[in-house]
C-alpha cells in the first residue's frame, strides 16, 4: 500500500460558463511513502491559470505564488494526467480535510467533464482522523499549523502555504499519529456513496413543516425549575433559526429560545440556545434609566 499526501493551492476565479465564482486550482504538491511512512517520492506542479489571468492579492500573500510562477506551469488536464502516473496504483490519498477534494472535483467537473477523480481510490481525511487521535470534538475543527504545534512539531521548519511544503508537514503528522488499526476505519473506498456523501451541500433547514425539523427538541425547559415552559410567541425565522419566546409557568422567566436544524448527508445537527428575554418598553427603560413599565407579553422581541 502507498500513502500519497496531497495539498492544493487555489484562486477564486469568476467563471462566464457558470456565471459565478469557483476555486480554481494553481499549485499541486504531493508526497509519496510506502507501507513503512518512509518517503519514496515528491510532487510539485505549477497549473497554469485558465480562469483567473490574475491572482488575488490574498493568495499572493499567502502563498507568495506570483503570476510569472504561473506562466511557467502546465493546463490542468495535463497537470492530472502527470499526477495520475506519478502515483500509480493501490494507493491510498490523503488531505488535511476535504476541501481540497471537493475543489478537485469542481475543476474536474469544469475542465473534464467528469466528477470522478481518476486517480483517487481509497481516502483518509487525515483532520478528521487526527482529531479522534488527539481527542478532539468533532465541531472543534483544528488547523494543520496547530495540529503540529500541539504534537511538538517546530514550525519554524517549514515554509507554509505551498503545496509541497504543506504536504511534508502533513506528512510529520501523519507519522506521529500513525495507528493502523484505527487508520483503517478512516479508510474510504472512493466509490459511488464517497462522491455522493462529499458533493453533499449541506443546508440550513427553514421550513418549520419540514420532515427532517424534530419537533421534539423544539421545547424548552426552564433553566431554573426543570420545568417544560409554554411557548408565548409564533416561531419565526430569523438567520436561517427557529426563534420563539417561552415562559415558565413557575418561576414566570422568559426567554428567547432559538434553535437550527442543518442537513448533512447522513443527519441533521441540531443547535439550540436561550437568552433571557425583555420586552422592548423594559429594555428601552433600562437603557434610559428610567422605572419599567408594567409587564406586556404582546410586545416581543
Amino acid at each position: 500500500m502507498t500513502f500519497i499526501i496531497m495539498d492544493l493551492e487555489w484562486n477564486n476565479a469568476y467563471c462566464r460558463k457558470i456565471d459565478g465564482f469557483m476555486n480554481e486550482i494553481i499549485e499541486i504538491g504531493a508526497v509519496k511513502l510506502n507501507e513503512h511512512l518512509e518517503q519514496v517520492d515528491t510532487f510539485s506542479l505549477f497549473i497554469k491559470a485558465q480562469l483567473g489571468k490574475r491572482l488575488r492579492s490574498r493568495v499572493k500573500e499567502l502563498t507568495n505564488i506570483t503570476n510569472a510562477d504561473l506562466s511557467t506551469g502546465v493546463p490542468f488536464t495535463n497537470a492530472m494526467a502527470q499526477f495520475r502516473r506519478w502515483c500509480g496504483d493501490d494507493t491510498v490519498t490523503m488531505t488535511w480535510g476535504d476541501t481540497d477534494i471537493r475543489v478537485l472535483i469542481e475543476n474536474f467537473r469544469y475542465f473534464n467533464g467528469v466528477t470522478v477523480i481518476p486517480f483517487l481510490e481509497n481516502y483518509v481525511n487525515l483532520q478528521k482522523y487526527a482529531q479522534a487521535f488527539m481527542n478532539i470534538e468533532h465541531a472543534d475543527q483544528i488547523g494543520l499549523s496547530a495540529a503540529a504545534e500541539k504534537l511538538g512539531l517546530n514550525l519554524a521548519d517549514y515554509s507554509l502555504h505551498r503545496a509541497l511544503d504543506d504536504s511534508l508537514l502533513t506528512v510529520d503528522i501523519f507519522r506521529k499519529i500513525y495507528n493502523p488499526h484505527m487508520l483503517s476505519s478512516y479508510t474510504l473506498p472512493c466509490g459511488e456513496a464517497f462522491y455522493s456523501k462529499i458533493t453533499f451541500k449541506a443546508r440550513m433547514i427553514t421550513d418549520i413543516h419540514s420532515p427532517l425539523v424534530d419537533q421534539g427538541k423544539m421545547v424548552y425547559y426552564c433553566d431554573t425549575c426543570g420545568v417544560e415552559c409554554e411557548r408565548i410567541s409564533d416561531w419565526r425565522v430569523v438567520n436561517k433559526a427557529f426563534r420563539a419566546i417561552f415562559r415558565c409557568p413557575e418561576c414566570g422567566q422568559k426567554v428567547r429560545f432559538l434553535i437550527r436544524f442543518k442537513e448533512y448527508y447522513d443527519h441533521v445537527d441540531v443547535k439550540s440556545s436561550a437568552v433571557p428575554f425583555v420586552e422592548k418598553k423594559k429594555l428601552r427603560a433600562r437603557q434610559a434609566g428610567e422605572t419599567e413599565p408594567a409587564d406586556q407579553a404582546e410586545e416581543l422581541l
